[in-house]
């Protein structure tokens, strides 16, 4: 009984740990938005936003024709052809389109920043920069979380077009629906709140990569075997985020009224 309450207990420390260092990295990165470093900003943007473009487009690509084809085993079933555009389009913009696209960008994006960060803090250079006088929070901190939240937010109005675009496609070859009836329906029933719910949810999504991945980062100690467990430690906690904001903002975004 005492091992399980010292187990039950730690955990609880863990967590509050984690939530306190998430909080002093967005406390500190919001004070350092106003001396950011533009050049890290542009650079950031490029590496995690158009580096991370082709992947996005393929994930988009995969997502819709994949629901497409799971939707149609119900289509057949039920002769529910008319409002198939509707259901596929609202499944990828309110669901799966931000989740998948966060759970990617988590493994990509959020190992990368984790790792660089953890291998100038292992290395010293963040000790170095506030040796000369320089705050790491605005000259790399700062700038990575813009750009990333930045990068997974414009990313997903791309990868929303070509999921339903592809979506359109599959049901064609799939079911023999003409493009015209996918989109009639996907344009009369989906209002511009789904659109804007997984807009929001992507954005969400994208900050707290950026704020897990920098806060694993920060913490790590040691050598290079410290570098890798911030790579994978930021993969496993920006995942669990992600679930636990999703399931969030799906019970908020919910009751948003409805608009044409």
């Amino acid at each position: 009984m005492s091992a399980a309450l010292a187990w039950v207990g730690q955990e609880t420390l863990g967590a509050v740990r984690a939530v306190g260092a998430l909080v002093l990295v967005l406390a500190r990165t919001v004070l350092g938005l106003a001396r950011m470093d533009r050049r890290e900003l542009l650079r950031g943007l490029v590496q995690f936003g158009w580096g991370s473009l082709p992947l996005a487009l393929a994930t988009a690509a995969l997502t819709g024709a994949t629901v497409v084809v799971q939707t149609s085993l119900y289509v057949q079933r039920f002769g529910a052809r008319a409002v198939l555009g509707w259901a596929a389009g609202y499944a990828v913009l309110w669901e799966f389109g931000p989740l998948l696209l966060g759970l990617v960008m988590a493994a990509r994006l959020g190992a990368r920043n984790a790792a660089e960060l953890a291998t100038m803090q292992v290395g010293g250079q963040l000790e170095g920069l506030r040796g000369i006088g320089l705050d790491p929070f605005a000259v790399l901190v700062a700038p990575r979380v813009v750009a990333m939240t930045v990068s997974v937010s414009g990313l997903s109005a791309l990868t929303f077009l070509v999921a339903v675009l592809f979506e359109s496609v599959a049901a064609f070859f799939t079911l023999g629906l003409p493009v015209r009836a996918f989109f009639d329906s996907f344009e009369h029933m989906l209002h511009v709140t789904d659109v804007l719910g997984g807009m929001v949810k992507a954005s969400a999504f994208g900050l707290a990569i950026a704020l897990v991945s920098t806060a694993v980062g920060l913490r790590a100690r040691g050598g290079a075997r410290a570098v890798g467990q911030a790579a994978a430690g930021a993969v496993v906690m920006g995942c669990a985020a992600i679930f636990l904001l999703d399931f969030l903002l799906t019970t908020t975004l919910a009751r948003w009224p409805i608009v044409n």
